[in-house]
């Protein structure tokens, strides 16, 4: 059952984002050559806490940590531990914050040092494909035309979407209904309607779009070894229209990168 979120509600998830927001801008800041992910882990931890807030995922379902985060060929899901980040690698953050009784869940894939251009690509275009899904997520439409939009862009360069891992709907709880999948048919799945809120996320592989899952039970690697890039927002139709709760903008600003990407899902500016 989709739960629909008042404008009241919509802004209190806007909050809980943004403190993810903040702690991937943190992070954005941190994240090098010769650091551990188990490192970074505290770090987010802290700051998380810091806001007034409480990690989502440490300890939902089991997790050990507050940061899935997956390097290289690892799609999702990725547990922290003491190997040190190296020049050439790309690692997906995920993020999960907790406040006022509301989740924000976002990710982004950062690259690491000097990067191979097909990788660079590979994240270059699964962002993109984030903002091509994100415009189909307005009244009217339904849950595969936002995983159709997904699918046909990155299909056209060649690359792999995960079938088994799919965005999802958020709110009171982490995962909520409906099931948003980076693939299907225009037309089919749940119908979209005013006050949904989800969490859109291409995970799109550079070769097959296989993947294993692992004997830890949370580490889910691509089948043929290739790198695997994943971008999350949480969005919410307001008005009609898709509008961005979470934001890049503070990872962009510890990076020195300038983008107006998200401007046409904000009916406010947002000042970082």
């Amino acid at each position: 059952m989709i739960i629909v979120k008042s404008r009241e509600e919509i802004e209190l998830m806007r909050e809980s984002a943004l403190i993810v927001s903040k702690t991937l801008g943190m992070i954005a800041s941190e994240i090098k050559e010769g650091v551990t992910t188990l490192y970074l882990d505290k770090l987010a931890e802290a700051f998380i806490r810091d806001h007034g807030a409480v990690p989502s995922f440490l300890g939902l379902y089991g997790f050990p940590n507050s940061l899935c985060m997956s390097p290289n060929s690892q799609v999702v899901h990725g547990i922290p531990n003491n190997k040190p980040l190296e020049s050439g690698d790309v690692i997906s953050v995920d993020c999960g914050a907790f406040k006022n009784g509301f989740h924000g869940d976002h990710a982004y894939s950062f690259e690491i040092g000097e990067v191979a251009p097909e990788t660079k690509k590979l994240l270059q275009v699964t962002k993109e494909s984030l903002y091509v899904g994100i415009r189909e997520f307005r009244l009217g439409n339904r849950v595969e035309d936002v995983g159709n939009a997904i699918q046909k862009y990155t299909e056209a360069h060649g690359y792999g979407v995960v079938r088994e891992l799919v965005g999802h709907g958020v709110g009171q709880k982490m995962h909520e209904d409906p099931e948003m999948p980076n693939y299907g048919k225009r037309g089919r799945g749940k119908l979209f309607v005013e006050g949904m809120v989800v969490a859109i996320e291409p995970m799109i592989n550079m070769g097959t779009k296989n993947i294993k899952q692992h004997k830890d039970g949370w580490t889910i690697t691509t089948a043929d070894g290739k790198p695997s890039a994943h971008f999350e927002h949480d969005v919410a139709i307001i008005d009609g229209k898709p509008e961005i709760l979470s934001t890049f903008k503070y990872i962009y600003k510890a990076l020195g990168i300038q983008s107006d990407e998200e401007e046409e899902f904000r009916k406010v500016p947002l000042v970082v």
